[in-house]
């Protein structure tokens, strides 16, 4: 299994400005440019750090997902919600030739924990030994920063900025989140039951 992401937030979507005001830089700093490059990238590591713990994608974009089997033939978990459409299912056979799938095959059964690809006949189409399928889809919760819930903003600025104050601190430990983010996300967590299964 492979999850790629197709398309990356771009810049003009990051809240650099609102980052800035969050940080209270001074004058002079504020205004100028100069440190955008840096907090664009504490802004996108607070983004991916928040998507990790919630399994939840939080500005739009496009994803693929590579299989070599369908885990379950009745209907595909895919790693990441919300997803809003199927792009496109391709069947790739032991040679490498492609096949596209009839859009009238499958469906997407939204949820927002485990959405899933749905059969419209009793199971998805056998993937041939040797093969790979490809599945091609859009999530997001939002389709850009003022979109985004008001909460999960606070906790990527929160986090962004955890980041950018211990930025040459070596001593953290792995995967520290500070507690105002954690308490910010909980409830956007992907929910488990029993043996580690999400539900």
């Amino acid at each position: 299994m492979m999850l790629i992401e197709e398309t990356a937030i771009a810049d003009a979507t990051l809240p650099v400005d609102q980052f800035k005001a969050h940080l209270r830089m001074g004058t002079g700093f504020a205004e100028s440019d100069v440190q955008d490059e840096v907090l664009k990238g504490f802004l996108r590591a607070a983004l991916a750090a928040i998507e990790a713990r919630t399994g939840k994608v939080l500005i739009e974009r496009t994803f693929s997902w590579s299989l070599s089997c369908w885990r379950d033939p009745a209907g595909e978990v895919l790693p990441v919600a919300p997803v809003s459409a199927i792009d496109a299912v391709t069947m790739t056979d032991a040679t490498g030739a492609d096949t596209d799938l009839d859009a009238d095959a499958y469906r997407l059964e939204r949820d927002s924990q485990r959405p899933r690809l749905r059969p419209t006949a009793t199971s998805l189409p056998s993937v041939s030994t040797g093969g790979s399928v490809k599945i091609a889809f859009t999530a997001g919760m939002a389709a850009g920063w003022d979109s985004l819930p008001a909460d999960l903003g606070q906790a990527v600025l929160l986090l962004a900025a955890h980041y950018y104050e211990y930025r040459d601190e070596t001593s953290l430990s792995d995967g520290c989140m500070p507690f105002g983010v954690t308490s910010l996300i909980q409830r956007y967590r992907m929910v488990r039951f029993g043996s580690g299964m999400a539900q």
